[in-house]
């Protein structure tokens, strides 16, 4: 195995950086089980085993259950997510499969509808720091 570089010896204030952010998104408005489903989503489309494992252990801990863990990656077909998650879910993946989606207006309508502008731009902020997985 190839040794990688460790970014908190390399990089310590990149990581400081990064870690305000994340405090900053940990004392949000917007509810942690959502922020983790979406971070779990993510985590998924980008293929990230480690953030995979996280999110799913945080959304345990908050209380979600086996089923809406194991279906998220098919949310669209299933009736247990509420509009709010299903808004969130849809800008989350269009965000993160910007190449291919380039985030169409359409999602944008739809994910203005349940959140704030200021709720928006913090969740794009948590989106963008989670497709670098």
């Amino acid at each position: 195995m190839i040794k990688r570089a460790s970014y908190i010896k390399t990089a310590p204030e990149a990581v400081k950086a990064f870690a305000s952010g994340a405090n900053y998104l940990e004392n949000s408005s917007i509810e942690h089980k959502l922020r983790y489903l979406v971070q779990l989503r993510v985590s998924q489309i980008n293929g990230c085993a480690y953030c995979v494992d996280l999110h799913t252990n945080q959304l345990r801990k908050e209380g979600e259950t086996q089923q809406r863990i194991d279906c998220l990656v098919v949310w669209r077909e299933v009736p247990f997510y509420d509009e709010r998650e299903r808004a969130a879910l849809g800008w989350a993946e269009s965000v993160t499969l910007i190449k291919d989606t380039h985030a169409p207006d359409s999602a944008y309508e739809i994910v203005s509808t349940q959140f704030s502008e200021n709720n928006l731009i913090t969740c794009f902020s948590d989106f963008r720091t989670y497709r670098f997985c």
